[in-house]
């Protein structure tokens, strides 16, 4: 039979084409690189973290980082209470 053969054939050709759809389905769900712009209004703007970009002015981003180590403590010490999305 003639058909067999062209089964076997596209089946080997789904199977590639399925491990290639898995490849960029895995590759887009890998978290995304953070990104820096300045707005328009002048502040900074942080992209990469989720759906919108986090936009905070120079001085309340230099408030931020200074407090950074107190910030990591509080999320170690409430780790089993904070939720967690990557």
């Amino acid at each position: 039979m003639t058909i067999l053969p062209n089964l076997a054939q596209e089946n080997e050709m789904l199977k590639a084409k399925l491990e290639q759809m898995n490849a960029l389905l895995a590759a887009a769900s890998k978290p995304k690189a953070l990104t820096l712009k300045v707005s328009e209004k002048g502040a900074i703007s942080v992209y990469g973290l989720g759906r919108f970009p986090i936009t905070l002015y120079s001085g309340q981003m230099a408030r931020l980082l200074d407090h950074s180590v107190t910030i990591r403590a509080f999320m170690d010490a409430n780790r089993t209470l904070l939720a967690t999305k990557d």
